[in-house]
């Protein structure tokens, strides 16, 4: 989670130099359900995710010069400099793409879960989106199929309150739980914190040998919330579509300092070792910023490339 915080920090930092010229959608605040989900899945398992996918991408084990390269357009980033933030993939860490088209992830990790039902490899596919992606027809229809044949995959729900600026209750009608979808589907559907990482990853354990023992699919809705503009580093509450205490009650409840805060506590880690964990992270950060920058723009020749599969 801290890898993740330090790296989207020195986004933050570092883009108004206008050399990274793709929008970024910074998961800042949320980085409790990206690791914990994919704590409990093996590198071999499957993941997708959506525009806000920085810290699914690093939790599942991407290559992070490899993201940082993509981001600044270089021909060393994991999409060839061509997509960007939002267009990030390591087929060896087993992620296999993120997408802005909202929703358009998740039938595609239902085929994932069928491919590997039909091979018999025993991999589990897992996708991230946001509670706006609820709302799409793709959603429905991949539960449906989903709940039908018993397929291994994980439907995570990252449920920040908003969708770009509009809040749930002017989207989805009172009273009705994210979670309630998935149950009229007859598929196990559980909320959580999306701030407690542990919880993830224990709730997230159970779902995946459940669905590697062929016990069907998982939806889970995890509470929590952006700090940062919906698209961009910088802050956007006075935009007026959420207040500020509704910003500072969240922030209070940050999944990293609620960690570190145990980890100083109850389990006895020592204060020099997490400030060691973070000169650590902060040094590979650098590295990769210095690898990205020195890194060629790609050849005027490939633009076409990859564009269509062989």
């Amino acid at each position: 989670m801290l890898r993740i915080r330090l790296l989207e920090e020195r986004i933050v930092a570092l883009y108004p130099e206008q050399e990274m010229r793709c929008p970024v959608h910074l998961c800042i605040g949320q980085e409790a359900v990206a690791v914990g989900v994919c704590a409990a899945l093996d590198r071999r398992d499957y993941v997708l995710s959506g525009h806000r996918s920085h810290g699914h991408y690093l939790a599942k084990g991407g290559d992070l010069n490899a993201m940082m390269a993509e981001i600044y357009g270089k021909a060393t980033g994991c999409a060839g400099g061509k997509g960007g933030s939002m267009h990030l993939i390591d087929l060896e860490a087993g992620f296999l793409g993120s997408t802005p088209i909202v929703g358009s992830t998740i039938p595609i990790a239902v085929g994932a879960a069928f491919g590997s039902v039909l091979r018999d490899d025993g991999r589990v596919a897992t996708v991230f989106f946001g509670d706006g992606a609820v709302e799409t027809g793709v959603f429905y229809e991949s539960l449906n199929f989903a709940a039908l044949k018993k397929l291994p995959v994980i439907f995570v729900c990252e449920n920040n309150l908003y969708s770009v600026y509009s809040p749930l209750e002017v989207r989805q009608p009172a009273g009705r739980r994210i979670i309630d979808l998935g149950t009229a589907h007859g598929i196990e559907s559980v909320q959580g914190d999306g701030n407690n990482v542990e919880l993830v990853y224990q709730l997230c354990s159970s779902a995946v040998e459940k669905a590697r023992s062929g016990g069907g699919p998982t939806l889970f809705e995890f509470a929590t919330y952006r700090w940062r503009e919906h698209c961009g580093p910088e802050y956007d509450d006075h935009l007026g579509y959420r207040s500020e205490k509704e910003y500072l009650t969240w922030k209070k409840h940050c999944p990293v300092a609620q960690l570190e805060s145990r980890l100083l506590g109850s389990v006895g880690v020592s204060r020099s070792a997490l400030d060691d964990m973070t000169k650590e992270i902060a040094t590979e950060i650098e590295a990769a910023v210095a690898f990205a920058r020195q890194s060629p723009f790609p050849e005027k020749h490939l633009m076409l490339a990859s564009v269509v599969a062989e």
